[in-house]
């Protein structure tokens, strides 16, 4: 089954608002077994929400709307839905006390324009909101189904978790899609597929779907069965193939983030770990304490942007810092190496580097990064080349650098 979901508001198309409805509800909708074949984003306009609807019952049969429900003279869907749909507006009584209900429990006036809410289509059945005052509407127009809700996010979840989802699973018969999920860091999506091009092959051949998603030093790799989970162990065997290719990028499944797969590898090992930080600002401590109960593991950090803090925190050679620079092996490992001592743990990460725009040199251009990692055999160092981007180059580091204490705690 295909569905279409037309997003209404001009906060939207000028980028006040992130339009995050229609994310969510392509994860709920696809986990059903229903694909999501357009996302149309328009103005409070007539015409405009007319036209958007005359497309969408073309190209699909559910069509989901959100947005224009609010009582302001802006809010204009449930007026146009009406006039498309050729029906009037009559005061729907259990709407109406919810409404009376909802600014009672608040010690709040109810004002005209919040009765009017009450006054909906007369061929459409209600989907109760719960959460708000605008009640959600559901036509049945030619074998097709039209739902509008309103565009306040949790308002919307709740109408469709509790109302629209359930009516939905009730009145078609639906095969739900089986979506299951590969991580890797540290591999570019077009080296991955052509790495991969006989895996794929045979996937694609056996009716199996896959999608690469990159993201700034992550691909996930997701393989989708649209019969169910019946394919389940398959998926699994073809997940297995490509861990066994690539030990040092796979980090994870599903929803995992590299910290969390640190946090209970380090938890399992009974060991701490610490950073120091200079180009990459403190990001990387913040990211490994943003799992729950990293306080167990995580003992600290230094962030060490000048030379001078590099010497004195984590005393650093001064004569190294003068003939390699604060972007080389020796800085890195010493930063790593002395940072381990001073925070008494088993693990330090430590990275420096040429973040950007500017700063680069001969030999060591913009995104240039070292990142050591020590440990209780040692130190590890590596040196790595992002791009020009200065947020990307941080982000990239990050995970570049928390996958290099993965790769030292599996011995990968």
């Amino acid at each position: 089954m295909r569905a279409e979901i037309i997003s209404i508001g001009d906060e939207l198309l000028i980028g006040q608002t992130i339009n995050t409805n229609a994310s969510w509800m392509g994860q709920q909708l696809s986990g059903m077994g229903i694909r999501v074949v357009q996302v149309t984003t328009i103005s409070d306009d007539q015409e405009l929400i007319r036209l958007a609807l005359d497309q969408a019952i073309e190209r699909a049969e559910l069509i989901f709307i959100t947005g224009g429900l609010g009582p302001t003279k802006d809010d204009i869907t449930k007026y146009t839905l009406a006039s498309y749909f050729n029906t009037d507006l009559v005061m729907h009584e259990p709407t109406r006390e919810r409404i009376e209900a909802f600014f009672k429990s608040r010690n709040r006036p109810m004002l005209a324009v919040n009765t009017q809410q009450a006054e909906l289509p007369r061929n459409c059945t209600i989907l109760p909101n719960d959460c708000g005052t605008a009640a959600g509407m559901w036509f049945d127009y030619e074998g097709k189904v039209i739902i509008s809700m309103p565009g306040v996010p949790y308002e919307m979840k709740g109408i469709m978790e509790h109302y629209a989802l359930p009516k939905i699973r009730q009145q078609f018969n639906l095969q739900a899609m089986y979506h299951r999920t590969l991580l890797t860091q540290g591999i570019g999506e077009s080296f991955l597929a052509d790495e991969l091009t006989d895996w794929e092959n045979r996937l694609r051949a056996s009716g199996l779907s896959l999608a690469y998603l990159p993201s700034p030093g992550m691909v996930k790799l997701r393989i989708t069965s649209f019969e169910g989970e019946s394919r389940k162990e398959e998926i699994e065997a073809y997940f297995e193939e490509v861990i066994a290719r690539f030990p040092k990028q796979v980090f994870g499944r599903e929803h995992d983030t590299l910290s969390e797969v640190v946090g209970r590898l380090l938890l399992e090992r009974g060991a701490t770990v610490g950073t120091v930080e200079s180009c990459t600002g403190g990001a990387i401590a913040q990211s490994l304490v943003q799992t729950p109960g990293s306080s167990a593991y995580f003992q600290g950090g230094y962030l060490t942007y000048s030379y001078a803090l590099k010497q004195q925190l984590v005393q650093v050679d001064a004569v190294t810092l003068e003939k390699y620079g604060a972007v080389s092996q020796e800085v890195v490992e010493q930063m790593a190496v002395h940072g381990r001592k001073n925070l008494q743990v088993d693990y330090c990460i430590a990275a420096s580097g040429i973040a950007g725009p500017d700063g680069g040199m001969e030999g060591k251009p913009v995104g240039t990064v070292w990142i050591a990692v020590a440990h209780p055999a040692g130190v590890t160092a590596k040196r790595f080349q992002f791009g020009d981007n200065r947020e990307r180059n941080i982000q990239m580091s990050v995970l570049t650098a928390i996958n290099l204490l993965r790769c030292q705690l599996v011995g990968c």
